[in-house]
């Protein structure tokens, strides 16, 4: 049996996968749940085959749950979302991800992704593939892009400054560099887009 952990923030569609890949002969579904720390907690505890997890999940995203599954529980991870950025794509196979998915998806291809990965295969959709090749680069420095890295969850100019051993005027003029560049109000409309596309 194929022992698959489900975990999406919307309760509907979490029941519906989850009855939908009990008609599997060969699936057996041991947890759903509604976020990403929930994801990770169980997956130590239970040690499933697979885990499906929803990218946008409040707190711990799809992505990180997976980095962090893959190490704790060892299981496969297949990442599943309605917005599915090509930057996303980048970020999710840097984390070992072994499946990437749009929930558009019929509920068979799935079960068929979720059967090729248990199987050592990777997948990725095919069009999202396309778009990743096609997908910009990133326009800013690595400087830039450290900057933006340091302060991703919000933190001051000081601190960014004292963790990348600069001084803040030097933090201030990068960040102004950055919103110049992506012609971006706020540092974290610049943080939140730089994630997006997986430059950071």
């Amino acid at each position: 049996m194929i022992r698959i952990l489900i975990a999406d923030d919307e309760d509907m569609i979490r029941s519906a996968l989850a009855a939908l890949l009990r008609l599997e002969d060969d699936f057996e579904v041991v947890a759903e749940c509604r976020d990403g720390e929930e994801a990770v907690a169980e997956a130590a505890r239970l040690r499933p085959t697979v885990c499906l997890l929803d990218l946008e999940m409040p707190g711990l995203d799809g992505v990180d749950a997976a980095a962090r599954i893959r190490r704790q529980a060892g299981s496969k991870c297949v990442v599943v979302t309605r917005h599915a950025r090509p930057g996303v794509l980048r970020r999710a196979l840097s984390a070992g991800v072994d499946g990437f998915l749009p929930k558009s998806r019929p509920a068979q291809d799935v079960a068929a992704v979720i059967r090729d990965v248990v199987a050592g295969r990777r997948y990725v959709d095919p069009e999202i593939a396309a778009d990743a090749l096609t997908d910009e680069r990133s326009p800013l420095t690595d400087r830039e892009l450290d900057v933006l890295r340091a302060g991703s969850r919000g933190e001051t100019i000081a601190e960014i400054a004292a963790t990348l051993h600069l001084s803040p005027g030097t933090v201030r003029n990068h960040v102004s560099a950055v919103l110049g560049k992506l012609g971006l109000a706020t540092r974290q409309q610049a943080a939140i887009l730089a994630r997006e596309r997986g430059w950071i």
